[in-house]
């Protein structure tokens, strides 16, 4: 049986897939996401998620790496697509790379999380992939976003985070201080205030929330309130505060090797 074809522009799935990947509202909507390229499509499935439907470029369905990826889909969930239609669709700039629909993990409470990175109006998507990426490798697999951050998962900050979101449990919250207030574990937020401590002064071995705000005006005053402890990274010249990114890799780096200080001991 051979696999099913999209030969026009005008086709109704195809159409369904452009508004996913163009539109936030449109991914919340029926709780999906879009995946583009090769790459980034192995890595979801190597992490175990399931693929709903995989989109190829009719004309690269023989190459190599397409070829072995096509294998391990059924085949009712590959289609093939004709011409240059995908380039139409695309988020990426001359696009004949594979797209794949994923559906979007659910919603864990807060009771239910560990150690976590809650992010507030960080709108800037190249951060909050770094951020993603950073959490990822110190050890952090639960992030929570505000609901006015950038789309987590808007095609610019998958390719930013180079696959950290298979790996991680990610949520948008629509009242983030609610959420902070139900969570169990000391919460740390990074503010300028006269109150706050060293980040290296600061016992960082049990389960912990990060709080991190907006690139220009960072945390709101209700969230700095749900804060346990106000933090700061301490830093010689004139330099006042680092990027966002820059701020949260440092805490949780910090955070990743008093850990691995007090396991190794």
């Amino acid at each position: 049986m051979n696999h099913k074809i999209i030969q026009s522009a005008s086709n109704s799935e195809l159409k369904h897939l452009a508004r996913l990947i163009a539109q936030s509202n449109y991914r919340r909507q029926h709780q999906l996401a879009v995946l583009e390229g090769i790459h980034l499509i192995q890595t979801f499935m190597q992490a175990g998620h399931s693929i709903q439907t995989l989109y190829v470029p009719q004309l690269r369905e023989h190459d190599h790496e397409i070829a072995a990826l096509i294998a391990k889909m059924p085949l009712q969930k590959v289609v093939l697509v004709a011409d240059n239609l995908l380039d139409k669709i695309s988020d990426l700039v001359s696009s004949r790379e594979p797209v794949a629909i994923v559906q979007l993990p659910k919603n864990t409470t807060a009771t239910e999380i560990q150690d976590v990175v809650l992010l507030e109006r960080v709108q800037d998507p190249g951060n909050v992939g770094t951020i993603l990426r950073s959490a990822l490798a110190a050890g952090i697999n639960d992030i929570v976003l505000s609901k006015d951050s950038v789309d987590v998962w808007s095609p610019k900050v998958l390719r930013a985070a180079m696959g950290a979101h298979a790996y991680l449990n990610i949520q948008t919250v629509t009242d983030l201080a609610a959420w902070c207030a139900d969570y169990t574990w000391p919460l740390y937020a990074t503010a300028l205030s006269t109150s706050a401590k060293s980040i290296y002064t600061l016992n960082l071995t049990l389960p912990a929330g990060w709080l991190f705000g907006n690139e220009g005006s960072g945390l709101s005053a209700k969230i700095l309130q749900t804060a346990s402890r106000h933090v700061i990274i301490p830093m010689s010249g004139h330099t006042e505060s680092l990027n966002v990114a820059m701020a949260a890799t440092v805490c949780l780096f910090e955070q990743q090797r008093q850990r691995l200080q007090a396991y190794n001991k």
